[in-house]
Order: C-alpha cells, then structure tokens, then sequence
C-alpha cells in the first residue's frame, strides 16, 4: 500500500519506517526541515511543508496514496486545520492521532475513516504490563474486546489447562499455548522452537513455567485476571 504521513515527529517517524520496513511506500511531509532531513533516507520521499496552508497541502499526491495519516499531536489547531483542508480537497481515507479526549472529539466531527491515540494505547499497555509483571501483546478488537498474548501466571503452573475455566472465573476464552520446546539440529547443537499448542487436544496438558497464553476477552475480565496475579 501507499502512505502519506503528515507529521514527522516521533510518532510519526517511527511509524513511517514501520510501514517501510514492512514493505509499503510511504511518503513523508512535515514543515520542519531537520525532520525531514532526518528521515528523508529511510522513505520512498518527503516534503518539507506546511499542511496548514491549503495551496501547499494540495501539492502532495493526496489523490494517489491508499491512505493519509495526520499524526501531528502537540499542534492542536495544525491537527484539526489539516484534517478539515484534507476533508476540503476530498481526501477519501484518512486517519488522525489525538492527543486528547477534546482533540478525539473534534476529530469525531469529521467522520474521518479512524481516530488514533497512541498515548492512551501505550498508558493502556503499560498498566497490563505492569499488573501482570510481564511483556504483553495485545490487539484490540472492538471498544471491549481483545486479543491478549501473555506469559502464564505463576500460580497457573502444574494446573491442567482444562481446569483452569477461564471462561467461568474470568470471562475469557483461551485461544491457544504458546511454548518453547528445547531440540538438537542436524549438528547436534541444542535449539529452542516455539510451539503453538491448543489445549483442548489434550485434556490433560499441564501449565509449565514459561507457557504464553493466547485468550480472547473483555478489558473487565483481563482487569480481573491483573488483580487475582497482584494479589
């Protein structure tokens, strides 16, 4: 696909290189020049310009990218002003970060394709990583609902998966198991693969240390399971 960012500040450089490394053109466009210089060699292009100022904003390839993302966040009033100029030139899709419950507001107005709040994602993730004592993977899939990868519980460990019940005792479903498995490669060197695992095939597999668990919830019976492990 093809992107535009419009902000190249952390944000939105880091995001630019990314969607680059993940094989997909991006084009850049900021109105500071060091930022642009700094990133000018990790993207297909970039454009030191004001996307405040209609005349200038209509100069990018608006009508040839898959997808415009404003990810200015300090500058409210060059946030809100790009995204009412991109919805003037009838941008199709857009994406725009917010900073703020005000700035998201706002932005609802336009009824632009999706709002993005990286602050709030991150406070969110650093809560769950911090409850849970351990590195989180997550994905959100509707306003209550996701996708939580996270090393099992301690006191999970020697328990037999099928009697876990999380569904009863925390409102979740467990998906899969993820888990390391120690073999010998043809020179006999020890090395470790990862193993996706489904529980319900063995009725009687049990919880070892170390095991990675894959469940489908609710941010209420994820918060749940975060208070049971603080306790």
């Amino acid at each position: 696909m093809r992107y535009l960012i419009i902000g190249l500040g952390i944000y939105g450089a880091n995001l630019a290189i990314d969607l680059t490394n993940m094989g997909h053109e991006v084009i850049g466009a900021d109105k500071n020049p060091s930022l642009v210089e700094s990133i000018k060699d990790f993207i297909s292009t970039a454009y030191i310009i004001d996307s405040t100022d209609e005349m200038s904003l209509s100069v990018l390839p608006l009508k040839n990218v898959d997808l415009v993302i404003v990810a200015i966040g300090e500058n409210f009033g060059a946030s809100i002003r790009t995204v009412a100029l991109l919805k003037k030139l009838e941008v199709k899709h857009i994406f725009a970060r917010a900073i703020d419950k005000l700035h998201e507001a706002i932005l609802e107005g336009f009824h632009i394709d999706r709002i993005l709040t990286p602050e709030q994602r991150a406070a969110s993730d650093l809560v769950n990583e911090m409850g849970l004592g351990a590195e989180i993977e997550s994905m959100r899939i509707d306003d209550e609902h996701y996708v939580l990868k996270f090393p099992a519980p301690d006191f999970f460990t020697g328990s037999r998966y099928d009697a876990l019940d999380l569904r009863r005792t925390y409102g979740m479903d467990l998906v899969a198991v993820s888990r390391l498995k120690e073999s010998r490669n043809l020179l006999g060197v020890n090395s470790r693969t990862l193993q996706r695992i489904f529980p319900e095939e063995d009725p009687e597999m049990e919880v070892e240390k170390g095991d990675e668990l894959v469940c489908i919830g609710t941010a209420d019976s994820y918060r749940k399971l975060f208070a049971h492990v603080r306790l």
